[in-house]
């Protein structure tokens, strides 16, 4: 289940957009949303000491995404993320976000990402 305030995620991050960000259309493009996502999960993991990237023995990889956009966001600005663990597994993680482009408002997107950890 999505939370639809950011308020009552478990983790938040706040992201800035960049020029590069925008597709044609002058809205974020599609793919910049799994770069949030990959970006706050993994700052998350290695501030909990959950994760080091040059020695760790176990790594997470990416084995599914998805997102269902619901309203636009935009260069320049800020996108609010919030994000938490669905299911924790033996060997999986599935993390339900939400993008925000304020803080009080409804999410713009909402995202699954799925990690498999591995040796």
């Amino acid at each position: 289940m999505w939370p639809r305030r950011l308020a009552a995620w478990p983790c938040c991050a706040r992201l800035t957009t960049r020029w590069r960000d925008n597709d044609v259309y002058g809205h974020l493009n599609n793919t910049v949303a799994y770069e949030f996502f990959d970006a706050a999960i993994n700052a998350e993991l290695i501030r909990a000491g959950l994760l080091d990237p040059v020695s760790s023995p176990v790594i997470g990889l990416v084995a599914e995404t998805a997102c269902r956009y619901l309203a636009p966001l935009a260069y320049p600005g800020e996108v609010h993320l919030g994000f938490g663990v669905a299911e924790l597994g033996r060997s999986h993680v599935i993390w339900h976000l939400a993008l925000f482009g304020r803080t009080d408002g409804p999410p713009a997107a909402l995202g699954r990402f799925v990690h498999v950890m591995v040796t």
